[in-house]
């Protein structure tokens, strides 16, 4: 009889403590949630990624990083990939990923159960050094009672990270493509003002020679001269400007040591024949945004975590309890022990927090979430046709630069040389011509840059990432001076 009824008082506790539900394979994976991030990354932009954990992955993607960039030429598709192998910060939001899936787990294991275990009337010789032994084991009901609703609800969180990760690496690889289009672009700007620069060389020296003859003015030299020295310190900020932003995409790839030993074209490609139209750009951007997603799944953790609370809105903590005292005593020279079971129930009274305040907070981030994803959804559209217009506006600019501004110019140039080699103009109008033909291919250059960041930018609005904005690299002109109107 004492044996049953101290298994009684053991097993009741135990029992309900062991009602847990399996945890899922999913989130005790090594690399939880990162095949689905990997998978849906490929799926958008063609591009690989990887989530290293150990030496010997880290020492591979080295490896693969170095092939790829030391001393090479690399094209905006290669500084892509690079970056999503290499740069630590989309490592560090892939751990995310892990944490959140650990989170998951935590919550499908079931809390563990309590045991005390007192010993009394220790050193009552008569009794045998004690006089009774008590053990309580407590087990919490609303744990067990919850769980399916805390596990649902970390299991959102788990699927929003996932999301927020797939978003992370498309938003590091619009960044690098920027980067990449902004570097090249800097470069070709160097490349016009060195030409320009030795045009502005010939048309000082020039000046100063003839101002020795006398045959120019003192005002004539010092306007060639002062040219000359504008286009000296743009040339200087352009170079500048072509290291630095060549630095923002060293560091957006990750690369340090002799990895940065690698090289960017000096131009960027030509503009293509033509660009189609794009039907329904607002419905795509609807359907693939990883951030919309991500914006509903926070509607649905909200509304996760709302039931959550409706259900331990008046009861917070529930605890059973169950134990066993055995207490010892001698009788007629025999020592006899008397075990007792006991089971408490243990659970705070709601009399003053009724938990109204927490299900009205509960209602207000769920009419919050609500209120995000409609101005997420709104934002998206915009984004969207902001996207297609600058996409078909900044080519059309880019066109019309190429195919009239500077060909205009350059006749002008022909004309002027022609002039100049029948005596009709002198040499510092034929400077001026071929300052102006420099300064048109330089603003082409500008546009077509522009185009190739709206290009950028059209991928991003479909699929999310943040859009870098049209222009980030200021356009160049030549200094105004001797002439040259720009």
């Amino acid at each position: 009889m004492v044996m049953s009824k101290l298994s009684l008082a053991l097993g009741l506790p135990l029992t309900l403590a062991a009602c847990a539900t399996a945890v899922p394979e999913s989130y005790r994976d090594q690399k939880a949630g990162f095949a689905n991030v990997s998978n849906q990354t490929a799926a958008t932009i063609g591009k690989r990624t990887a989530f290293a954990q150990t030496q010997a992955e880290n020492a591979e993607l080295k490896k693969q990083v170095h092939a790829m960039v030391h001393q090479r030429t690399i094209s905006a598709d290669t500084a892509v990939q690079v970056a999503l192998l290499n740069n630590k910060g989309l490592q560090a939001s892939y751990a995310n990923v892990g944490l959140s899936a650990a989170d998951a787990w935590q919550e499908a294991t079931p809390e563990n159960p309590i045991v005390s275990i007192g010993v009394l009337g220790i050193g009552a010789a008569e009794l045998g050094a004690y006089r009774a032994i008590e053990g309580l084991f407590r087990a919490n009901i609303l744990d067990a009672q919850t769980r399916q609703q805390r596990v649902a609800l970390a299991d959102v969180n788990f699927r929003a990270a996932q999301m927020n990760a797939v978003n992370d690496t498309l938003s590091l690889a619009n960044q690098t493509r920027t980067a990449w289009i902004n570097a090249v672009a800097a470069f070709e700007t160097v490349t016009y003002l060195k030409r320009a620069k030795a045009t502005s060389d010939a048309g000082s020296e020039l000046a100063a020679r003839l101002g020795e003859t006398g045959a120019l003015n003192k005002a004539g030299q010092a306007r060639e001269q002062a040219f000359n020295a504008e286009l000296a310190g743009q040339l200087a900020q352009a170079r500048l400007n072509a290291a630095v932003a060549k630095e923002e995409l060293t560091r957006l790839m990750g690369l340090w040591g002799t990895e940065v030993n690698y090289y960017v074209p000096d131009v960027l490609p030509t503009l293509p024949r033509s660009v189609g139209p794009i039907t329904n750009l607002e419905g795509k951007a609807l359907r693939n945004r990883f951030d919309l997603r991500v914006a509903k799944l926070g509607l649905e953790a909200q509304a996760a975590a709302f039931g959550l609370t409706d259900q331990t809105r008046l009861v917070t903590d529930l605890e059973l309890i169950g134990g066993f005292e055995a207490e010892r005593e001698r009788e007629d020279g025999n020592l006899e022990t008397e075990t007792t079971p006991q089971i408490e129930l243990e659970f705070a009274i709601p009399i003053y927090d009724t938990g109204k305040a927490r299900m009205r907070k509960a209602e207000l981030m769920y009419l919050q979430a609500a209120n995000v994803l409609a101005e997420r959804a709104v934002n998206v559209r915009s984004e969207a046709r902001a996207a297609e217009t600058a996409y078909h506006a900044s080519y059309k600019i880019a066109r019309h630069y190429r195919d009239v501004l500077v060909p205009l110019r350059k006749t002008v140039e022909e004309e002027g040389l022609l002039s100049y080699n029948g005596m009709i103009t002198n040499t510092f109008e034929l400077l001026t011509d071929v300052r102006e033909k420099l300064g048109a291919s330089l603003e082409a250059a500008n546009a077509k840059r522009d185009f190739y960041l709206a290009q950028a930018n059209l991928t991003t609005a479909i699929y999310g990432g943040g859009a870098g904005g049209m222009g980030d690299g200021e356009g160049v002109s030549l200094a105004a001076g001797g002439g040259a109107g720009h």
